[in-house]
């Protein structure tokens, strides 16, 4: 007796270790693999396909509920399959709100495929607009589509009134969304948005036409967001249309989608552009300091990545009458935003206003330099000392920038005369601060005048 229970005992801690084998074995490629293409079952990983067949077996088991009885509670195929590794994917769209959903792709392909009573609309947050992402995601998969219209930063024929991509941190040739009839019979609406889940990832130039799209299918019919995973980009985009439509500050609208969706977790670079919509008052105000100081930080990445800067992206210059003009905009006491311009000292040109001014925090140092590649700020300095100089957003004026350099001299274009620096992987200020990227004018160099 003894000898069988001592067998029983021996298969089963073979079992667990052969279980705790596959999981590790699924966690490091997970680690490993890129996003958006984590498929455990690809011929392409013959040895991560043998080595997790017991487990894809053993949690395929828990899918074969009804929808029905799986919707809202992630259960055990969630829990491990999709929460920890995106195992398997079966349908388990969550209600957030009426006729608000989150799920994953699975979720989609089901709606796209198969149809369904409730969804009439789906919004799709993947790293490609296009329907071919299904396809690559399953290669027997086939969803018609109808393209409605296509709405690029720049601005085309066929944008959308409501969204001016022009001042935002986009390419001109990025595609902002595409529309169109998808799925069975093609009587889906989706919105396809392409957003990659990474933490330097901008999110904010994209949430006005998402929260607009999810307002108006809620209105018409009922509309699912989904990502790949239905964790982060689908869970960020949800909890920035809870913040907007229930005034909810960020740390409440996601606790509150987590309330529906336990195990949504939206990356820390979302985050932290969710804390800006917030602070911006639930909107994207592309004329706030929040969202110029947020713009320079994303062309700095991207410069830093090798892409080339479109000059449109830089700010106006005030120094020419008609861009003044333009900016200029009554504030909410009668008077104009500009209370201060900055003048070259030679030659009285105004080459920049109160506006263009990049904000930072005195003597942070290192918190202040994104790339943390040297540390900044003196102990023994005082907090409050006053900087010997003004950082400002790229501005048109600005010849050796726009001519792709990564660093160097910032000139008056109209006398020639030397105003301060430009450096894309950092300056530091004098109080200790590093700015990244760094546009940098001397105090000595300007005159601060009033409107």
């Amino acid at each position: 007796m003894s000898y069988h229970i001592w067998l029983s005992s021996l298969a089963l801690s073979s079992f667990y270790l052969a279980f705790l084998n596959c999981i590790i074995v699924i966690y490091k490629a997970h680690n490993k693999a890129p996003k958006d293409s984590r498929d455990w079952t690809s011929k392409e990983s013959p040895r991560l396909q043998f080595q997790t067949l017991p487990l894809i077996f053993l949690l395929s088991r828990f899918s074969t509920l009804p929808v029905s009885q799986r919707r809202g509670e992630p259960g055990l195929i969630v829990a491990l399959g999709g929460r920890l590794f995106g195992v398997c994917w079966s349908a388990v769209m969550h209600l957030v709100r009426e006729n608000l959903f989150i799920g994953n792709i699975g979720d989609a392909a089901s709606v796209l495929e198969d149809g369904s009573g409730e969804v009439t609309h789906v919004l799709s947050v993947l790293s490609s607009a296009s329907i071919s992402f299904f396809s690559e995601w399953r290669s027997n998969l086939v969803i018609p589509v109808k393209e409605i219209k296509k709405v690029y930063a720049g601005g085309d024929d066929e944008g959308d009134e409501n969204y001016d991509g022009r001042k935002s941190c986009l390419s001109p040739d990025k595609i902002v969304y595409s529309l169109e009839y998808a799925g069975k019979d093609l009587k889906f609406v989706r919105m396809a948005v392409p957003i990659r889940d990474t933490e330097s990832e901008n999110l904010l130039d994209y949430l006005e036409p998402c929260l607009d799209f999810i307002k108006k299918s809620r209105q018409e019919g009922c509309i699912l967001v989904h990502c790949f995973a239905g964790v982060s980009r689908s869970a960020a985009i949800i909890t920035a249309y809870l913040m907007q439509s229930e005034q909810l500050s960020q740390e409440d609208a996601l606790e509150s989608l987590k309330q529906s969706c336990e195990f949504v977790s939206p990356n820390d670079g979302f985050l932290e552009q969710l804390k800006m919509f917030e602070d911006m008052g639930f909107k994207v105000d592309r004329d706030s300091r929040i969202y110029k100081k947020f713009r320079v930080k994303v062309l700095g990445d991207a410069f830093n990545r090798g892409e080339k800067i479109d000059i449109s992206k830089f700010a106006a210059d005030p120094g020419l009458a008609t861009d003044v003009s333009s900016e200029v905009t009554p504030s909410r006491t009668g008077e104009s935003q500009h209370s201060k311009v900055y003048r070259c000292k030679k030659c009285r040109r105004i080459v920049a206003l109160l506006e263009n001014v990049v904000d930072h925090i005195p003597g942070e140092g290192e918190s202040s330099f994104s790339w943390h590649k040297r540390k900044g700020g003196n102990p023994f300095q005082k907090q409050d000392e006053a900087c010997s100089s003004i950082f400002i957003e790229p501005l048109r004026w600005m010849m050796a920038v726009e001519e792709g350099a990564l660093e160097g001299k910032l000139s008056c274009i109209h006398c020639d005369a030397r105003l301060g620096y430009f450096n894309w992987s950092g300056i530091q200020c004098s109080c200790g601060s590093w700015i990244t990227p760094g546009f940098q004018l001397q105090k000595g160099r300007i005159d601060v005048c009033k409107v």
